[in-house]
């Protein structure tokens, strides 16, 4: 699944690609990505004829914003946006198609049909789900040393669980958890209320170095993801645990262990990040 930089990167590109482009015509194959409106017609009539001003993204969502109403877009687990002339073959699994009236098309590609799409009346978004549920975004100014603190300290859930937990910070992913916790040396299963202010704020410091490093390298490459210009990211080489499973930690040696925590894959440095 796409988390913070991936999406930020992917926002990056389309804004290359779509910004200032009117939609002429809206095709939807699968209506079920649709989740607002219920009536696809009516997501179509409300898009025709609307200019894409900008993209911005809220953690792991992006919101393209028209001239009236602003698409919010998840793309779950391999979704992905590309811009394509008319003519140009569409692909199998294109499942909405957003045609401009310059002969190009933003198409929307998802092989497992798990992303989403909700269209909200300009400022209406906040207010509803998906966005009225998240957390701040790592990037935003309210996501605060405190914050965190305050946030992790009532809870006994273990902290992998807690950071994942998109209503307490929205973007960070399997990925950047397992990142963020082997450098600030904090054991997954620690529990989340055990944990000091030091250590808390130590959590804080590495999740947004390592997101803005990953942003940095177009995001993580594991199986399929491409921005929305064909390019892979290359964040892959810079991992320290993700993926690494029996490979020599980098900075002590010693093997990198796999686990199961909350039925998310884990990789740990059992030797750096200790358990208390």
């Amino acid at each position: 699944m796409p988390e913070l930089p991936e999406v930020e990167t992917i926002k990056e590109t389309l804004k290359q690609l779509c910004i200032h482009k009117t939609i002429a015509d809206v095709t939807v194959h699968w209506s079920n990505i649709v989740k607002c409106p219920d009536d696809t017609d009516q997501f179509k009539y409300q898009l025709i004829g609307q200019t894409i001003r900008d993209i911005t993204r809220k953690g792991k969502f992006l919101l393209f914003q028209l001239d009236d109403v602003v698409l919010v877009s998840h793309l779950r687990m391999e979704g992905k946006f590309g811009v394509h002339p008319a003519h140009k073959p569409v692909p199998k699994h294109t499942h909405v198609i957003f045609a401009f009236n310059n002969g190009e098309e933003l198409r929307y590609n998802d092989v497992r049909k798990f992303g989403t799409m909700h269209l909200f009346a300009k400022g209406d978004e906040w207010g509803h789900k998906p966005l009225n549920q998240l957390g701040p975004d790592p990037f935003d100014a309210t996501f605060t040393p405190e914050y965190l603190y305050q946030r992790l300290k009532k809870t006994e859930r273990v902290v992998k669980t807690v950071l994942l937990d998109q209503t307490v910070v929205a973007g960070l992913g399997n990925i950047y958890v397992d990142e963020t916790l082997f450098k600030a040396n904090i054991h997954p299963l620690h529990k989340a209320n055990k944990l000091k202010k030091k250590e808390s704020k130590a959590i804080w410091e590495a999740s947004i170095a390592t997101l803005r490093e990953a942003v940095d390298q177009g995001g993580t490459t594991i199986r399929s993801y491409v921005n929305s210009q064909g390019d892979i990211g290359m964040f892959q080489q810079r991992l320290f645990v993700y993926g690494r499973d029996g490979d020599p930690c980098k900075m002590c040696g010693r093997a990198i262990v796999k686990m199961k925590i909350g039925d998310r894959g884990t990789h740990v440095c059992v030797s750096c990040q200790k358990m208390k």
